[in-house]
C-alpha cells in the first residue's frame, strides 16, 4: 500500500519507532539508522525476548537496520547518498543536533529537493522550551491534560500507556508524513515537518479545552461528563475488580439500571442536576459491590448498556472480540520461529498487512544495504577499519 515510501528513521525510544512501525506495517520501506555504541533504553528494557527486549522487537518489526557513527564524516556521506533513494527522514533528537551533524533539512534538501523531513521533539523547534528535556508525563502536564485527568484532591495517575508519545508524537507525525507525501505527489515539492508532542497533547483537549477557549469554562478534576463528574466512571465489584460504565444516552441508562437491579433509579439517572447525578452514582457504587466480577460479566454480557469489565492485558489479548479482529499476530524471527506481537489495527478491503520480521540486532543490515546502494567491498572494509559502523558489524553477514 505504501510501497513507494522509503524512510530513513533516526529515532529511538517510542514516538518515532511507533510511527515508522505503523508505516512499515502498511508497506513502507523503513531503514533504521542506529548509533553503534549508544545506549538504547527500549532495546534494554524488560522483559527480554532473546537478545533484545520484546518492546524493541515489536516497535521495529518490518524494518532494516544500518549502524553508522554519525560523528564521522564518512557516515554523513553515506546518509547523503541514501537520501537520494530514502526520501523521507524522521528524527527525534533535540533541536540543533542534526544540524551539528550536517544532516539537517536545509543541508539534505540540497541533495534531494523532494525530501520530506519530520522532526519529533518534546516542545518543538521554536519557543522558550525548545531545548528543554522532557518525557510523556511532562508533556501531558504542560498541555493541561493531567490537570483534570484525576480525582479531586488526589495526584494525577501515571498512565499505563504513553499518550503524549503515541497519540501526540507517533500518530501526528505519521499523519503529517502521509499528508506531505500526497502534497509532493501533486506538486513535486518536499517539506519540513515540526511535530511537538506538547502541541499535539494540547490539541487532544478537543472536548473540554475548547469549552475554556470559547466560553471560559476551565475543566477541573471530576467536573466534566467524562472525567468522573458524572456516573461515567469505574466501579469496584465485591471481589475488588472493576467495571467501566459509559451509559451516556438515556436508553443505555435504562438498561444499566435494569442490569444493576435498580430500575427505580431511571428517572434520577436522566437528571442533569449535579446533586441528583451524585445520588445516582452512589447507587451504582453500592450495586456493583453486591456481586463479583464474574457475576457482573454474566449479567452484562447480553445487555446493551455500554458496561464492560476492566481487563488485564492478558485477559484482553485472549478476549474473543480482539481475537476475532486478529489483533495478535505471529511475526517471524531470524531463527525461523515466530513471536506473538500486537497486530496493526488497520483493516482494509484491498490490503493485508504482512509481518516479515521482528526488530533485529543493531546494524544487522548494514553490509547488505551499502552493497545494494552501490558501495564495493573495498570501500566498506576501509570504513569498517575506521569505525564508521562501530564495533561488531563484521559479524552481521
Amino acid at each position: 500500500m505504501l510501497g513507494s515510501l522509503k524512510i530513513l528513521d533516526f529515532s529511538t525510544l517510542l514516538p518515532g519507532p511507533y510511527a515508522t512501525m505503523m508505516l512499515a506495517d502498511l508497506g513502507a520501506e523503513v531503514l533504521r539508522v542506529e548509533a553503534p555504541d549508544r545506549f538504547d533504553f527500549i532495546r534494554e528494557m524488560k522483559p527480554q525476548a532473546g537478545e533484545d527486549s520484546a518492546a524493541h522487537q515489536h516497535l521495529n518489526r518490518n524494518k532494516q537496520s544500518i549502524a553508522l557513527d554519525l560523528n564521522k564524516q564518512e557516515a554523513v556521506e553515506v546518509v547523503k547518498r541514501l537520501v537520494l533513494e530514502y526520501d523521507i527522514v524522521l528524527e527525534q533528537f533535540r533541536p540543533g543536533v542534526m544540524e551539528r551533524l550536517g544532516l539537517d533539512f536545509q543541508t539534505l534538501k540540497e541533495v534531494n529537493p523532494r525530501l520530506i523531513y519530520c522532526s519529533i521533539t518534546g516542545y518543538g523547534q521554536t519557543g522558550p522550551y525548545r531545548d528543554r528535556p522532557g518525557h510523556d508525563n511532562n508533556y501531558l502536564s504542560l498541555s493541561g491534560v493531567a490537570g483534570y485527568s484525576k480525582r479531586k484532591q488526589e495526584a494525577p495517575v501515571p498512565m499505563g500507556i504513553q499518550i503524549a508519545d503515541i497519540a501526540g508524537g507517533s500518530m501526528h507525525s505519521a499523519t503529517a508524513i502521509l499528508a506531505a507525501a500526497i502534497h509532493r505527489q501533486e506538486t513535486g515539492e518536499g517539506q519540513y515537518i515540526d511535530i511537538s508532542m506538547t502541541d499535539a497533547s494540547f490539541a487532544l483537549n478537543a472536548l473540554f479545552g475548547s469549552g475554556y477557549l470559547a466560553a471560559g469554562e476551565n475543566p477541573e478534576p471530576e467536573s466534566t461528563e467524562l472525567n468522573g463528574g458524572t456516573f461515567y466512571d469505574y466501579y469496584q465489584t465485591k471481589d475488588g475488580r472493576y467495571f467501566s460504565v459509559g451509559s451516556l444516552e438515556p436508553p443505555f441508562r435504562k438498561k444499566l439500571c435494569e442490569g444493576l437491579g435498580i430500575p427505580n433509579m431511571v428517572e434520577l439517572a436522566n437528571s442533569d442536576q449535579p446533586k441528583e447525578q451524585q445520588i445516582f452514582k452512589q447507587a451504582i457504587r453500592e450495586a456493583f459491590l453486591e456481586r463479583t466480577f464474574h457475576e457482573w460479566q454474566e449479567i452484562f454480557q447480553d445487555i446493551d448498556a455500554c458496561v464492560e469489565p476492566v481487563l488485564t492485558f492478558a485477559e484482553a489479548a485472549a478476549h474473543p472480540q480482539l481475537k476475532a479482529r486478529g489483533m495478535v499476530a505471529d511475526v517471524r524471527k531470524s531463527d525461523g520461529t515466530t513471536q506473538q506481537q500486537i497486530a496493526s489495527p488497520f483493516k482494509f478491503s484491498g490490503y493485508q498487512q504482512k509481518y516479515s520480521s521482528v526488530g533485529g540486532k543493531r546494524g544487522v543490515d548494514t553490509l547488505a544495504v551499502l552493497r545494494q546502494a552501490g558501495w564495493n567491498d573495498k570501500e566498506i572494509d576501509r570504513w569498517m577499519e575506521e569505525g564508521v559502523f562501530g564495533r561488531g558489524v563484521e559479524t552481521f553477514e
